[in-house]
């Protein structure tokens, strides 16, 4: 289940680098006023937060469907636990 959380925060941290480093050789190579500069790297902020932020609810997504996917895992073991506590006092009343 860590698996999926580590793959998608693994996921995440390339993205950002790949645009971090993407955004630099764009500045680099690709000369352009203050003003056209300064509205290119508040875009790319822009997609930078919204790539997070899509990233997070992903995250809390798989999260909350594991956190699910274990309660219900956790309330079948007690019900079976409770079904042979049950099987065995029978047997043990039966046998007296």
């Amino acid at each position: 289940m860590s698996d999926q959380v580590d793959e998608g925060s693994n996921t995440l941290v390339w993205f950002l680098t790949g645009a971090v480093i993407g955004a630099t050789v764009a500045l680099l190579y690709a000369p352009r006023s203050g003003k056209d500069t300064r509205q290119f790297i508040s875009d790319k902020t822009q997609q930078g937060k919204d790539a997070v932020a899509e990233g997070s609810r992903d995250l809390v997504d798989a999260g909350r469907d594991m956190f699910e996917r274990g309660r219900r895992l956790v309330e079948d073991a007690a019900d079976l636990f409770e079904r042979g506590r049950s099987l065995v006092r029978g047997n043990a009343h039966g046998r007296g």
